[in-house]
C-alpha cells in the first residue's frame, strides 16, 4: 500500500499478522517493539497456548490502562472477500481487512496516540499501560480473565481502564459503554423414546415435550431491569432433533439458549428458575451450562465524563452512555478497576465479510484518545 499516513501503515502491519484466535502470531511482539521506542517496558504472561502482554510507561498514579485483544475471528470463505482478508486494502474511503474494526484498528489508534502524546509531553506524572490478550474472540479463559484471577493487578493499581472495543454505532464516539450484561448459555437435551410415528403410544416424542417446556421457559420473568440495563432476555438460538426420515419419532431433542442478564439477578438465580421448570416437567433431561461472564457497571462519573468531554472536543457529539451489546473483557477488568469504559471504532462491519474501517475514523479516534490522555495526565 503506497501511503505516507503513519496510522494506515501501522494498521497495515497489524492486519498482516494472521492472528486468528487464539493468536499465536508475532503480532504482540511487533506491538512491543513499536512501544519500546517510546520507553514502554513489556512483560509477557502465557497461560497454556494464550500469550498476554502488559506494556507499561511511567509509574504510579494516575494509571490509565488500555485493554484490547490481538486475536481476530476467522475470515471464513476467503473467496467471498473482495480482497485478501490479511492484507489491508484501500477501497474508496475505507480500509478493508480482518480486524480493522475488531480490534486492531483500535489498538493501532492507541499506539499512535500514545506515541504522539509522549513525544509532545516530555514527562508525565503517572503511568500508561497496554494490556493485550490473544483469546478474547475464543474461549476467553486464558487471557484477561486469567490475569485477573491470578491477581496480576492489585486492587486500585489501575485507576482507569479504556477498553478499545468498537463501541461506536454510526459515528465515532456516538456511543460509549459503561457496562455490559452478563451471559449464560444452556445446552439442554430432552430425552424421549424413539419409535414409529404410526405407533405413538409405544414412543415418547421429545419434541412435543420440549414445546411445552419452552413455553414455560419463555414466560419466566427474571427481572424488570433497571436504569442502566434492560430486562434479562432469554433467547433460543438452536433446536435440533429428528433422525433424517419422516416416519421415526426421535429419541431426543437438543436445545441451545442464551440469557443476557442485568445486575438485578445473577447466574445462580437464573439456573434455579430454569431447573425448577425442568424438574417439575417430569421429563428426562440433561443440561450443560456455560457462564461467559457476569454483568458489570461503572457508576463513578470521573472517567465517563473524561471520555464524553474528549469526544465532544473532537467531534462535537453528545455521547450516549450505554450497556447494550455483547460481552467484552471489561467484565473481567471491572473486578480490579472501578472505572471501566469502552470507547472505540464503529461496529457496523465487525465479524463480517469485508470487515472495514473508514480511514478518517482512525484519525478521529487517535485525537479522542490524545484528549483523554491530556485530561488525565496534564493538569
Amino acid at each position: 500500500m503506497n501511503t505516507n499516513n503513519d496510522i494506515v501503515l501501522l494498521l497495515e502491519d497489524l492486519i498482516n499478522f494472521e492472528s486468528v484466535t487464539p493468536d499465536c502470531s508475532d503480532c504482540q511482539k511487533y506491538i512491543d517493539k513499536y512501544l519500546s521506542k517510546s520507553n514502554f517496558k513489556t512483560e509477557y504472561i502465557k497461560f497454556d497456548d494464550v500469550q498476554n502482554m502488559i506494556s507499561t510507561y511511567g509509574s504510579g498514579a494516575p494509571c490509565l490502562a488500555f485493554i484490547g485483544h490481538t486475536d481476530v475471528v476467522p475470515p471464513g470463505n476467503i473467496d467471498t472477500w473482495d480482497s485478501q482478508p490479511f492484507q489491508l486494502t484501500k477501497k474508496g474511503d475505507f480500509l478493508v481487512g480482518r480486524g480493522t474494526s475488531d480490534m486492531k484498528g483500535g489498538i493501532a489508534c492507541f499506539m499512535q496516540a500514545v506515541r504522539e502524546f509522549i513525544n509532545e509531553n516530555d514527562k508525565i506524572h503517572g503511568s500508561i499501560k497496554l494490556i493485550l490478550t490473544g483469546d478474547e474472540e475464543g474461549d476467553a479463559i486464558n487471557g484477561i480473565r486469567k490475569l485477573v484471577e491470578n491477581k496480576t493487578f492489585n486492587k486500585n493499581e489501575l485507576d482507569f481502564c479504556l477498553v478499545g472495543e468498537p463501541s461506536s454505532s454510526d459515528i465515532i464516539g456516538d456511543v460509549i459503554r459503561n457496562g455490559r450484561r452478563g451471559s449464560i448459555t444452556g445446552h439442554l437435551t430432552i430425552f424421549g423414546v424413539q419409535g414409529h410415528v404410526a405407533y405413538p403410544e409405544k414412543a415418547e416424542n421429545p419434541i412435543h415435550l420440549s414445546s411445552k417446556i419452552l413455553n414455560q421457559l419463555l414466560e419466566i420473568k427474571f427481572d424488570n431491569g433497571n436504569d442502566h440495563f434492560p430486562p434479562t432476555s432469554f433467547q433460543i438460538s438452536n433446536i435440533n432433533s429428528g433422525t433424517g426420515v419422516d416416519n421415526v419419532i426421535p429419541g431426543n431433542t437438543n436445545i441451545t439458549f442464551n440469557i443476557r442478564y442485568s445486575t438485578k439477578t445473577n447466574h445462580n438465580e437464573i439456573k434455579e428458575k430454569i431447573m425448577n421448570i425442568l424438574d417439575k416437567s417430569g421429563c428426562s433431561y440433561e443440561i450443560k451450562w456455560k457462564h461467559s461472564g457476569e454483568p458489570y457497571l461503572t457508576t463513578k462519573k470521573e472517567f465517563i465524563d473524561i471520555c464524553k468531554d474528549s469526544v465532544k472536543d473532537v467531534t462535537n457529539l453528545e455521547t450516549t452512555v450505554s450497556t447494550n451489546g455483547g460481552t467484552s473483557d471489561g467484565r473481567f477488568m471491572a473486578k480490579v478497576c472501578d472505572e471501566v469504559v469502552e470507547l472505540g471504532l464503529t461496529n457496523r462491519s465487525i465479524h463480517k465479510i469485508n470487515e472495514c474501517v473508514r480511514e478518517n475514523d482512525l484519525e478521529i479516534l487517535i485525537n479522542i484518545y490524545k484528549k483523554i490522555l491530556t485530561r488525565i495526565f496534564i493538569k
